[in-house]
C-alpha cells in the first residue's frame, strides 16, 4: 500500500506539485492573498485552504489542470467571465496550457471575503 504524504504547509504543496503547475499555483495563491491578506492560510483536505471569517477558498493542482475552489456561490459573482473555464458549483478548472484569469480570481475571493464579512453569526 502507498503512504499519502500531506504537505505541512503550502510551500511544501507547491513544492510537491507537478513542475508545469507550480507557476500557476503560486499566481492563484498571490492574487487569494491580495484581495484577503487577513486570511489565515493552512492545508485543509490536503490542499491550500484560506480562512476568512469562514471558508474563503482552497486551490490544488492536478494532472493537466489547476482548480480554484471558491466558496459558492461563485458563479453568480462572474457569470459572465466563467464561460470560458470548465465550472462547478464552487469550483473553476485552468488547464495548464492557458493565462491563469487573475482578475476574475481576485474578484471570485474578494466576493467570498465580502460575504463572510456581512453573514450573520
Amino acid at each position: 500500500m502507498r503512504k499519502i504524504l500531506r504537505p505541512a504547509d503550502v510551500d511544501a504543496y507547491i513544492a510537491a506539485a507537478p513542475k508545469e503547475a507550480r507557476n500557476k499555483l503560486r499566481e492563484i495563491r498571490k492574487a487569494i492573498k491580495s484581495v484577503a491578506p487577513k486570511a489565515e492560510e493552512k492545508i485543509s483536505y490536503g490542499m491550500p485552504y484560506y480562512s476568512y471569517k469562514g471558508r474563503l477558498a482552497y486551490f490544488a493542482a492536478f494532472k493537466d489542470h489547476v482548480s480554484l475552489f471558491a466558496m459558492p456561490p461563485i458563479v453568480g459573482a462572474g457569470k459572465g467571465e466563467l464561460r470560458k473555464y470548465q465550472t462547478g458549483k464552487s469550483t473553476l478548472r485552468f488547464s495548464l496550457d492557458q493565462e491563469l484569469p487573475v482578475p476574475l480570481i481576485r474578484k471570485l475571493v474578494r466576493a467570498g471575503v465580502r460575504r463572510n464579512e456581512t453573514r450573520k453569526k
